[in-house]
This record gives structure tokens, sequence and C-alpha cells, in this order.
């Protein structure tokens, strides 16, 4: 860690990606992240940061001791798993609208243990457990996989979501991550970037009908009750939507890791991106892909480090392989489609994609 693819039946984007992406082995378990706090997931993701920061000791310990610091208690407990075990023992003994309640009530305590032990939000270095320890300092994808972890370890059913639309409507290319707690009557997001505990963020991309999707909810009140495909195949109820992989997780880790590499893709920290810099990015996102290759956001920026060092006709491939997973999610954002026709235009056979080109343009319009 730095410290301091002519198919009639094929839709526009999936012609655009004739170049399928490479063989993998055979693709990771989706089953929904087993993240309590104290468990072997939870334990080795924070594991992994401290080990790439050279930190000793354990992240439980920090926020064992963060708990003790924040005074934001819970149950009336001394200690942080004594909190979660003592609510998860209270939660036991209601039922029907007093569970869902307390459930609610742990989320929003949840939300506000997290803005007190953690203060500081960061794009640079938020994402790595050891930068918590070191600086207070958070991110989406970490303060989520935090509160899922407590929640989780209260016993409620938690996990997370990506995000390609926010509250307001923008859309984004998977730009956000957050929490979400599931109840009877739907599921709840929980989200630390926002001053109040619940979100309404308009478009996710979680596990629907066997995939990685995009899809829109729902709302009644703050409550998602329903999941339709961003491709318009279908609509679910809430509880047809599972959370992200433990392995889906890891990958977005990594992808983060190389997004905000010094001087790789982002040029961050020097302002530009150096060869130094993108060869990291690019051995970060080849990891992402690895730990999970249907991450089509870690594909796409794959692409993007490629031709920033130059290697354009792998580039090419990289945008094509990313735009069939993209496709096959059920969503094209904006910027790849701009890649897409960067790939279509240029090159050796510049005409060859034109014609689909114009109707994905016609067809995003």
């Amino acid at each position: 860690m730095n410290r301091s693819l002519t198919l009639p039946t094929f839709s526009a984007v999936t012609l655009l990606a004739l170049l399928a992406a490479p063989a993998h082995a055979a693709p990771p378990s989706m089953t929904p992240a087993d993240l309590h706090l104290g468990g072997p997931a939870f334990r080795a993701l924070a594991a992994d940061s401290y080990a790439r920061a050279g930190l000793k000791g354990t992240f439980e310990d920090w926020l064992n001791a963060a708990y003790a610091r924040a005074g934001v208690t819970l149950e009336g407990q001394a200690t942080l798993t004594g909190t979660l075990d003592a609510r998860r023992a209270h939660l036991k003994r209601l039922t029907g609208t007093a569970h869902d309640q307390l459930a609610l009530d742990t989320a929003a305590w949840a939300h506000r243990f997290i803005k007190a032990s953690i203060p500081r939000f960061s794009l640079e270095r938020g994402y790595e457990f050891a930068a918590t320890a070191l600086h207070g300092e958070r991110q989406c994808l970490l303060q989520s996989t935090i509160i899922a972890a407590l929640l989780q370890r209260a016993g409620l059913d938690a996990g997370l979501v990506m995000v390609w639309k926010s509250q307001t409507g923008q859309e984004s290319n998977l730009g956000h991550v957050t929490s979400v707690l599931r109840l009877p009557g739907g599921d709840v997001q929980v989200d630390a970037s926002e001053p109040t505990p619940f979100a309404r963020h308009q478009g996710l991309l979680a596990r629907v009908d066997g995939a990685w999707r995009f899809v829109t909810p729902t709302f009644q009140g703050d409550r998602m009750t329903a999941y339709a495909r961003a491709d318009g195949r279908g609509r679910v109820p809430s509880a047809g939507l599972s959370f992200l992989s433990l392995a889906y997780l890891r990958s977005q880790y990594d992808y983060y890791r190389a997004e905000r590499t010094v001087g790789g893709v982002l040029g961050t920290g020097t302002g530009r991106s150096t060869p130094q810099g993108l060869k990291t990015s690019e051995t970060l996102l080849r990891r992402a892909l690895k730990e999970e290759p249907r991450n089509a956001l870690a594909a796409s920026v794959l692409g993007t480090t490629l031709r920033k060092e130059g290697e354009n006709e792998a580039a090419r491939t990289q945008y094509r392989a990313a735009a069939t997973l993209y496709a096959a999610q059920g969503h094209t954002p904006a910027g790849m489609q701009a890649n897409l026709k960067w790939a279509a235009t240029t090159g050796r056979f510049p005409n060859l994609f034109a014609p689909i080109l114009a109707l994905l343009t016609r067809s995003a319009s």
C-alpha cells in the first residue's frame, strides 16, 4: 500500500465485443460474502491490507479500541464484540415489527459508529484497512464492509452491492458501493457516505437470476421491495437479489488499489501516469480479474491502462472483452461506450464496426 463479436439475436454492445475475453478457469462462487466480525473472511481482508502496509497487529483490535473511544455504545456493553453479541441475543427474543425496528436501529447505530470512529473520507487510500488504523480514513468499499461485518455479527442478513445510479439519478461506471440490510419487508441501504443512515440509490449491481446484473430498485419509503433488471428482462422481489460474493469483494479491493496506485491509471500522487505506476495498475487489475473474471469495471479500466501504456491493440481487445461483460449484465455505461467507439474507429480496420456503433448510439439515446 502507498502509505503517506453476425448473429441477429445479439445486442449492439455484444456485436461490438467480437473479441471474447480470455478463457478462465471455472468462475468463482457467487455466494454472498460471510463477513461477520471475527470470521475468517473479514480477518483475511484486513490482514491482507495490514501485510501490504507492513503494519503489525490486527484490525479487530483497532476496531475494538475505536469502539471504546468513540462513545457510541450499544446494549450497555463495554466491548464491540460484547455489544454485537448482546444485540444478537436481543434480536432473537423479538419478532415482527419489534424485531425489524431494532434491526433498523442497529443499522443506524453502525452508521453513527463508522462516522465517529473513522472521521475522514479518502478516495486515495481509504479502501485499505491499514489506512483506517494509521490515518482514520475510510472509503465506500471499506466502510460498507465494516457495516456488513457489524450487522452480520449481530445476527442480521446484510451484505454489499455496487452502485451505478445515485440517489439523484446520476449514472456512473459502478462508482460507489453501499451496504444493505435485508428485512422481511424489503432491503434497506445503509451508506456511511451519506449524512443519514438510510440511502435510496437508484441503480445497483448484485446477483439476480444467477448472474451479476444491473438493476433498479422499487422503493416503499426507505425499503427496496423489488428489483427490475436494467436490460428490461424481468423483475424480482427483494429476496431475489443476492449480495456481492467474497471473490467480488477481493477483486474490488484490488481494483481500487490499481485505480489509486501512485502514478497509475489515474495519475494519483503525481498528476500524471508513469510507466512504473501503469505497470503496477495493470498487475493489480489482472489480479482483480483473476479473482472475479466478471468484474466489468476492472475489465474496462484494464483496457484504459493498456491504452495509456501504448498497447493499443491489446487495449481494443480488452475493451471489447469488457463490453461483453457489461452487455451480459444489462447496461453499458457512457464511458464504456466511448471506449468502444475508440476501439471501433481506430486501428487496422477502422470501419469494421461502424454500422453497429451507429446502432449502439441510437439505442443508448
